[in-house]
């Protein structure tokens, strides 16, 4: 059985992870999905190192919603730093699901960009453990998680 790591935080204001649970469970009903929470955005990346050496995890998706401050950003850089550290150190990706509650001003269009962008990334990470094909027919089209695509040049 295939096994999917899923990490969130407590900081978030939206339930990231159990939309994308959700969408997982829909396109795949078979995965074994191991979720883990944190405190914040910086603790990610040795938890989902952990559900990789630990859990035998294959992918790892890792929520966070860092807040609008300067300090919110940096701390969004130094854990998105350590999620690619961890990807390295462990030579399997880890989907970094964040979204910035800067990003929309409305909470309930920031609630909605939450939702979409958990599903859509839970959507790659399907096309990348069963059809990869998929995502190379995918590329260059200007595709957007969360957010209306652009369409290609």
């Amino acid at each position: 059985m295939r096994r999917i790591g899923i990490c969130d935080t407590t900081f978030a204001r939206y339930d990231m992870a159990s939309a994308a649970i959700d969408e997982l469970k829909m396109h795949a009903p078979d995965l074994k999905i191991i979720r883990r929470t944190v405190p914040g955005v910086k603790d990610l990346p040795v938890a989902c190192k952990k559900l990789i050496e630990e859990e035998g995890c294959e992918i790892v998706m890792a929520f966070g919603m860092p807040g609008p401050d300067e300090k919110d950003k940096v701390c969004a850089h130094e854990a998105s730093t350590g999620l690619i550290q961890a990807q390295l150190m462990t030579n399997t990706h880890i989907i970094e699901v964040f979204v910035h509650e800067d990003e929309e001003s409305n909470p309930k269009d920031l609630k909605i960009l939450a939702e979409n962008r958990a599903r859509e990334h839970a959507q790659n990470v399907i096309k990348m453990l069963f059809k990869p094909e998929k995502l190379t027919r995918e590329a260059g089209m200007g595709m957007r998680e969360g957010k209306p695509d652009v369409g290609p040049l």
